[in-house]
């Protein structure tokens, strides 16, 4: 249950890095809207970043959670924000990847 917990937390970590991508476009009270949904996305990552740590260790937890973070950034970033996509891009991305699915099969 904890994984999946941690895997939400992830997702909310990419949640944020989107609202800070979407302000970055945008001005007055839709900037401020974003603002608002990058401070929830941020509350929440951490809370349930905090409450997967109750019975993960804090290494492989903290690691993988900025990993789903990292990997969902760069997918949003080239689909939505359409960054550069090329092979080594793809290629890096894919060996973090490997490293989050190592971390959780060997953790206990």
């Amino acid at each position: 249950m904890n994984w999946l917990i941690l895997f939400v937390a992830g997702l909310f970590e990419v949640g944020f890095a989107f609202c800070l991508g979407k302000a970055k476009f945008s001005s007055g009270s839709t900037a401020t809207w974003w603002m608002l949904g990058f401070l929830v996305c941020l509350f929440l990552s951490m809370f349930l970043l905090y409450k997967a740590t109750q019975t993960l260790p804090i290494g492989t937890a903290y690691a993988v959670w900025t990993g789903i973070g990292a990997v969902g950034t760069v997918v949003l970033g080239i689909l939505v924000f359409k960054e550069p996509v090329h092979f080594w891009r793809i290629f890096f991305l894919s060996t973090l990847i490997l490293s989050l699915v190592g971390l959780k099969l060997v953790t206990k």
